[in-house]
């Protein structure tokens, strides 16, 4: 990495529990590339003035986590197609002053589906109703799944979610099974009070055919450490993290690295 200068491009992220991952992956990608860029992550205390921030320094790229996907909406200047049709923000380019959003959550929710060939006839459990349950939602739609229940305590976001494509809500699992159980909620992500937990009750994960967790840090979420000692094929938080910072670190530099590349700073990410 350069030292730093005055010429640096910086990119950044704002999580309420920032991690390691980006900073890693793109810092790492950073150098690969003889690039004079730097990546930091950063919890804001004021999203407002963070973005703000954003459009005064001129900060190039702004990852945006939980649970800010939603609230920042308000602050950007435009909506790509990615972001405005599923009203979730993981991505802000800065364009002189020009502040425009996407969403590249959903692409890897798609990608990973399609990867690992997820028979579409397999009913789901999607646990969760924020920004990130949105993408994911809408990629099991546009994928072509029809039995979907989405599960949240919160009624009118789990109704509002489910009901836009097609789907079921549910407060909560009572007892119920599926063949590819989600989680797209904080439970199980380190540094949290629920970093201990397993997202689904083990008559779930023993019924399922698939289990998928978004959860990044830790990538051995307590869900997907339940899951393969009770042998099921899981989809991990960590690949989830791989393909959708790939992505925004194409839309910040336009430079799109090679898989080699990429597999190198995924091996860097995961190696904290």
């Amino acid at each position: 990495m350069p030292i730093l200068n005055k010429d640096m491009t910086l990119c950044i992220s704002l999580s309420a529990r920032p991690s390691n991952n980006g900073t890693r992956f793109h810092n790492h990608l950073y150098g690969q590339l003889d690039l004079n860029w730097i990546y930091k992550a950063f919890a804001p205390t004021n999203l407002e003035q963070a973005i703000a921030g954003v459009r005064g320094l001129g900060i190039r790229g702004c990852a945006i986590s939980m649970p800010y996907k939603e609230d920042v909406i308000a602050l950007v200047d435009e909506m790509d197609p990615s972001a405005k049709a599923i009203d979730s923000v993981n991505t802000i380019v800065n364009t002189d002053g020009h502040l425009k959003a996407y969403n590249t959550d959903y692409t890897a929710i798609e990608q990973l589906l399609a990867t690992n060939a997820v028979p579409t006839d397999y009913s789901v459990l999607v646990q969760g109703a924020g920004g990130m349950a949105k993408a994911t939602v809408a990629a099991l739609r546009d994928a072509g799944f029809t039995d979907v229940t989405v599960l949240a305590r919160n009624e009118a976001a789990g109704r509002a979610l489910a009901d836009q494509y097609g789907f079921q809500w549910r407060a909560a699992i009572d007892g119920g099974t599926a063949g590819l159980i989600i989680n797209v909620t904080p439970l199980g992500m380190a540094g949290g009070a629920e970093a201990d937990t397993v997202a689904f009750p083990a008559e779930a994960i023993e019924a399922a055919r698939l289990v998928f967790d978004v959860v990044a840090l830790p990538a051995e979420t307590p869900l997907i450490k339940a899951a393969r000692a009770a042998g099921k094929p899981v989809i991990t938080g960590a690949e989830v993290a791989t393909i959708q910072a790939l992505e925004q670190f194409v839309l910040y530099t336009g430079v799109r690295p090679t898989p080699d590349q990429v597999r190198a700073a995924e091996e860097f990410m995961r190696a904290q």
